[in-house]
């Protein structure tokens, strides 16, 4: 996927308004004069931010519960702003994002304020076993940790009803296979848009 699809595959999925647009560029801005001062993506994949990150982000609401003013999504390990940021950017949710490094969690501060989101987005800077519990709706993970640890860490925020969206690149069946029986009955593998190698975890409960 080029960055000409990736744009124009974000503005049709979505019919991004103006201003959701104008929302997204401040975070492109943001995110490459920030880049100057610490490793946020690799420098690789800094010319391809549109199909490598934005869109690798927004492409998850295909598999979430519709957003609604007052749900949860709660994205582990946010890093860079994915997919947490973008989230916050295209729908309502309440995007709760954890991150622990300070840097980071600054940087994300920056960007909350500036891309006019606080309303609907918080940081929680700590590190989440220091997080009190709540349900979430939607629980995402980038590259937070492997997929045993990753459910251990984060299940009390869980509920019948949650939605797990953790894109796994390709090693995504083999971190599966890993999970007990019943912890594996409760994912499926969805293909990613922007890599045909890499996989997504899909998962309820």
């Amino acid at each position: 996927m080029t960055e000409e699809e990736a744009q124009a595959w974000l503005r049709a999925e979505y019919d991004v308004s103006r201003e959701t647009w104008q929302k997204l560029e401040t975070f492109n801005a943001l995110l490459r004069d920030e880049m100057q001062r610490q490793n946020l993506i690799s420098k690789a994949s800094a010319d391809n931010l549109w199909s490598r990150h934005i869109v690798d982000s927004a492409q998850l609401l295909r598999y979430a519960p519709v957003a609604e003013t007052g749900k949860i999504w709660l994205d582990l390990g946010t890093g860079a702003g994915f997919p947490g940021i973008i989230i916050a950017i295209l729908t309502p949710y309440q995007v709760r994002m954890v991150e622990s490094r300070k840097r980071r969690v600054e940087f994300l501060n920056q960007v909350v304020d500036q891309t006019g989101i606080a309303g609907h987005a918080q940081v929680l800077g700590d590190r989440l076993e220091n997080i009190a519990s709540f349900p979430a709706d939607v629980i995402s993970a980038r590259a937070f940790a492997p997929l045993d640890r990753l459910i251990a860490l984060s299940h009390r925020f869980s509920t019948e009803n949650t939605v797990w969206l953790l894109p796994k690149g390709k090693n995504a069946v083999r971190e599966l296979k890993g999970l007990s029986p019943k912890r594996q009955k409760m994912f499926h593998v969805e293909h990613s848009l922007t890599d045909p190698d890499a996989g997504i975890l899909v998962g309820r409960g």
